[in-house]
């Protein structure tokens, strides 16, 4: 008796699924987990928006000279702080969560290449940077009086600090994962660092009260940068004032976040493990 092989991909000129496309379904995947966890979900929207209610509805006197209210001035800020939010510090802690219960372990024994995984991670943190913008923006015009841009080049501008900022965030939530012990400690080690920035960023004080120093520690990060940028995306020209230099330097934010998108390449590569530290 004789017995014929099944025929392999290869031979009926089926061809593999791409990268892009197994980086979508991955992302799809990564998706759904995330809207089944209603807790999470409601925390990573709610967050943002109940600290911009707070700041505003604390600090709503007219900012002298600038044109503007204070909380018209935390809109922007808030947005920067929920694009980091939902890049560094999500990915920060969830891949070390991921880690410490050894579902990476398990996905580098499979046959699936190594970048689908972060291809599902960026179209996560896409999607839900996208959603949680969108949100704080309706709240900022329905609420707080902030106006949308008018022109075109204003949404380009939006865009390029939207996705060099969430791209640089994002890198370094990767890398910062290897850096907690267990899954039972990323919270920590990621969610301080994060909440320091706020505070030297200007995200919850205005730039022009902090002390040189710590604004000379924040401008090393790529927070107080998309503050700065998304400020004068949304703000007048007259708010141009609450800078230290009286631009919106745009080519500097540019440089920096860029630089960023790229040393944060680089630590991912140098540092980013499949295996816990308890695994050896």
């Amino acid at each position: 008796m004789t017995t014929t092989a099944a025929p392999t991909r290869k031979a009926t000129g089926e061809r593999l699924p791409g990268v892009w496309n197994l980086g979508l379904h991955q992302g799809a995947l990564e998706l759904r987990q995330f809207f089944r966890q209603r807790e999470q979900v409601v925390f990573t929207f709610a967050f943002p928006i109940v600290f911009l209610f707070l700041f505003a509805s604390i600090f709503s006197d007219d900012v002298q000279g600038a044109g503007i209210t204070a909380s018209q001035l935390y809109v922007p800020a808030m947005i920067a702080a929920g694009i980091m939010s939902t890049s560094f510090q999500s990915l920060g802690i969830s891949i070390a969560i991921e880690r410490d219960e050894k579902v990476l372990r398990r996905l580098s024994g499979t046959p699936m290449p190594p970048s689908v995984y972060f291809l599902g991670k960026i179209w996560l943190v896409l999607v839900t940077g996208v959603l949680e913008t969108i949100a704080l923006l309706i709240v900022g015009t329905v609420f707080y009086d902030v106006d949308l841009p008018g022109d075109t080049t204003a949404w380009l501008t939006f865009g390029w600090v939207f996705l060099l900022g969430l791209t640089g965030c994002a890198l370094l939530g990767i890398a910062i994962s290897s850096v907690p012990k267990s899954g039972r400690s990323a919270t920590s080690v990621v969610v301080l660092p994060f909440l320091v920035l706020q505070f030297i960023s200007g995200v919850y004080i205005a730039i022009d009260t902090l002390p040189d120093w710590m604004l000379n520690l924040g401008a090393l990060f790529p927070l107080k940068w998309m503050c700065q940028g998304l400020r004068g995306v949304f703000l007048p020209e007259s708010a141009k004032v609450l800078e230290m230099t009286d631009s919106w330097e745009y080519g500097r934010i540019a440089l920096v976040l860029g630089a960023w998108c790229i040393g944060g390449l680089l630590l991912c590569l140098g540092t980013f493990r499949w295996k816990s530290r308890r695994d050896g």
